[in-house]
């Protein structure tokens, strides 16, 4: 993916790690013992079982013939497989549904994830470089930083959805499902006045219906009024699944923290931790070749590819 601008790069020395567990790259090969013992006791998986339901799914796919999968090997099916606990059906319609929404918005990966390095640059969305107690990335978004006046609808779109594809690559996020953190702080009318029904549908695609990415909670700090009417919007589309992993924390950080341990959190939400940028999470993306290839299969492109066109 190329060069990560010197504009965005963090030197070393700014990485501090008193605990030990920062680690800004992915393991996308790697699932540790007790990982693999929570995925047979939680999902049911076994390597019979992925075996057996890999062969069901290639089969439903193959006779009902409105699918046509990027790729069909194992690697690849079986996230969505994980997505939905591995109940057949949920995952077939799992697969129509991302193959509908990139129809609706093929713009959105025929991009070079790198180009939106100033959208985590601004902090707009960011994944914090550890996992909390229960092994789980954090992503959070700070959509009161978010400048539409900069930074169109779509593009955000394009860096949370890059973000989070990148983020599926690694099979413990695939089978424990990650934590995300809406922090509300900033938020303004002009905020509001972007969220169409348009824009409404396409948040639910993308949180709810339409990625192979496991949410396991959702916290919302620091909402205010101006939150309280965009949520309204939001309401009449979210399942009792989801409504059951909402959390409100307001400015309440002993709320939050019943959610995640202080150990696991910035300062800026009670925690002990310092502000991670995302500039060695791109540095990483940029070199890391394995990460490339699994984008560029999927159809993002390279810088490479892009500095040809």
């Amino acid at each position: 993916m190329g060069q990560i601008p010197s504009s965005i790069r963090m030197p070393e020395s700014v990485i501090k790690d008193d605990i030990g567990d920062v680690q800004p790259f992915l393991d996308i090969k790697h699932v540790p013992d007790e990982v693999i013992e929570y995925a047979r006791v939680r999902l049911g998986e076994t390597p019979d079982k992925r075996t057996e339901l890999l062969e069901d799914l290639r089969e439903m796919i193959y006779q009902r013939g409105d699918v046509q999968p990027i790729r069909m090997d194992d690697e690849y099916l079986l996230r969505f497989l994980r997505a939905r606990n591995f109940k057949l059906e949920a995952t077939y319609r799992l697969l129509q549904n991302y193959q509908t929404f990139r129809e609706e918005n093929p713009c959105w990966w025929d991009v070079c994830p790198l180009d939106f390095y100033y959208i985590g640059d601004a902090d707009i969305v960011n994944v914090l470089p550890y996992r909390e107690q229960n092994g789980r990335r954090i992503i959070i978004l700070k959509i009161g930083k978010w400048d539409p006046s900069t930074t169109s609808v779509d593009d955000l779109f394009k860096a949370v959805v890059a973000t989070l594809e990148v983020g599926i690559l690694e099979p413990r996020a695939q089978i424990l499902g990650g934590i995300a953190i809406f922090d509300m702080e900033g938020l303004t009318m002009n905020h509001a006045w972007h969220m169409t029904p348009s824009i409404v549908h396409k948040v639910i695609q993308v949180t709810v219906t339409s990625l192979p990415y496991k949410i396991a909670a959702i916290h919302i700090v620091n909402e205010s009024w101006i939150f309280e009417k965009i949520f309204s919007m939001f309401k009449p589309f979210l399942t009792k699944r989801y409504s059951d992993i909402l959390f409100f924390h307001g400015s309440d950080r002993k709320s939050l923290h019943q959610h995640i341990e202080p150990k696991y959190l910035p300062e800026v939400y009670g925690g002990i931790r310092p502000e991670y940028g995302c500039a060695d999470w791109f540095r990483y993306l940029a070199s890391d070749q394995s990460i490339v290839r699994e984008m560029t299969s999927i159809g993002y492109k390279s810088s490479e590819e892009e500095n040809e066109e």
